[in-house]
């Protein structure tokens, strides 16, 4: 059951329109504020900010994404793109037919002297 301060909003009403508001569920499932903006500009986007909101909240997210997974790799290459660079560099005369996909990142590892 809401509590008597989500009654009242001060600035308008576009969260008394909404059956459980943003702040309510921010507060009870104990989330961080950039989670909590996401919710809130998500949920409010239609009612106040528009596009604005979205992009508030896309900028949150990207806030997110850099606090909790800078760190974390790239994931592995598909098997297409990896054929990709491979026929590119078979078509440069770099490397033959008999070169296997795997091969390729160690061959491109041995032949830069950058790496």
């Amino acid at each position: 059951m809401t509590s008597k301060v989500y009654n009242k909003q001060i600035g308008g009403s576009h969260y008394k329109k909404m059956k459980i508001q943003p702040s309510e569920f921010v507060v009870a499932n104990e989330l961080l504020f950039p989670e909590g903006n996401v919710i809130k500009y998500i949920c409010r986007h239609r009612y106040k900010g528009g596009k604005e909101d979205l992009e508030k909240a896309i900028h949150f997210i990207e806030m997110i994404i850099e606090r909790d997974y800078k760190n974390i790799e790239a994931p592995p290459e598909s098997w297409v793109d990896g054929y990709k660079k491979w026929k590119e560099f078979k078509d440069k005369g770099v490397v033959s037919d008999k070169v296997k996909l795997g091969d390729l990142k160690k061959l491109l590892k041995e032949r830069c002297p950058h790496n």
